[in-house]
């Protein structure tokens, strides 16, 4: 086995279509086809079945493509360690974030980044926190910053940048404030979140983890709400909500870096605080650069300002 032949497999394996596989390889579709029917015969069995123009894999051919992977994945983590070791500060480092975070993280941070390590190439993935985690676990990602799932993956490893607070927003002159609890030990005033259940709530997706953490909240206190409005759009949220229509959970980080101005109320759950911990994700047991070490810890300073 070498890496031409991974390489080759796991794009037929991608694409479906021996055609578009080549394309991707920079090879002719005969080199391919041959290449594919050599190798089934030299194993002796098939990797795919041929369904009309798809190629599907077979049982062995996704145990090839699962190991595969894997492979690959220690090539690359090599590569990364032998230029660490050489001291040349060149590589690629794949970042993910949740798309909210990338309107102030990435301009608090790769100007930064760039000046120590003009020779490494940054690629940014931008989606939801279940997204962000199948990058991770299949390579595509490097590292991806987010606020931690109540149940951590046994396959990932978390350093924890520091808290975040998850509060209730209403607009400025929500009459349900006039319920709200003076907080001495906090900077927010308090509200039960039970008086909520005849708003308009807008809420995330559930592949997001504000999402995640406000339904593992409600669920515990009992509270369930009847007319939601559903959205991934973190920022129409927030501005929704400051005109007035509906009330949502917003992490306090997220609301210091708003694009709009129109005022809007803040609450602690008067239930207890509800704190998040924002931390930098990435695949257990894969080697870390210095780089990408040190692009972490730009991000600890800059979640440490906020």
């Amino acid at each position: 086995m070498d890496f031409r032949e991974l390489n080759y497999v796991l794009a037929i394996a991608k694409y479906q279509n021996i055609t578009k596989a080549a394309e991707a390889l920079y090879v002719s579709q005969p080199t391919l086809s041959k290449f594919l029917i050599g190798l089934e015969d030299e194993l002796g069995i098939k990797l795919f079945r041929k369904l009309g123009h798809k190629y599907v894999l077979t049982y062995a051919g996704e145990r090839y493509v699962d190991h595969a992977l894997q492979i690959q994945r220690l090539k690359n983590d090599l590569d990364i360690e032998l230029a660490d070791i050489i001291k040349r500060d060149v590589g690629v480092l794949n970042v993910a974030f949740a798309r909210m975070r990338c309107t102030y993280v990435l301009p608090g941070s790769l100007p930064a980044f760039k000046k120590k390590y003009p020779n490494v190439k940054v690629n940014v993935f931008e989606g939801s926190s279940d997204e962000n985690d199948r990058r991770i676990l299949e390579g595509q990602a490097d590292i991806a910053f987010y606020s931690a799932p109540s149940e951590l993956n046994s396959l990932m490893e978390y350093e924890s940048l520091g808290e975040e607070e998850l509060l209730i927003c209403t607009c400025k002159d929500h009459p349900i404030g006039r319920f709200s609890e003076p907080n001495p030990s906090g900077k927010y005033p308090k509200l039960n979140p039970a008086l909520l259940e005849n708003e308009l709530i807008i809420m995330m997706h559930s592949d997001q983890r504000t999402r995640q953490i406000t339904d593992t909240v409600f669920h515990d206190l009992g509270i369930r709400f009847d007319n939601v409005l559903y959205t991934s759009n973190l920022p129409a949220i927030i501005e929704l909500v400051a005109k007035g229509y509906g009330i949502s959970f917003v992490h306090e980080t997220h609301l210091k870096h708003r694009a709009g101005n129109t005022p809007i109320s803040c609450y602690s759950f008067s239930t207890g605080r509800i704190m998040s911990e924002f931390v930098a994700t990435y695949r257990k047991g894969s080697y870390i650069p210095k780089y990408a070490r040190d692009y972490i810890e730009l991000i600890r300073d800059l979640q440490a300002q906020n």
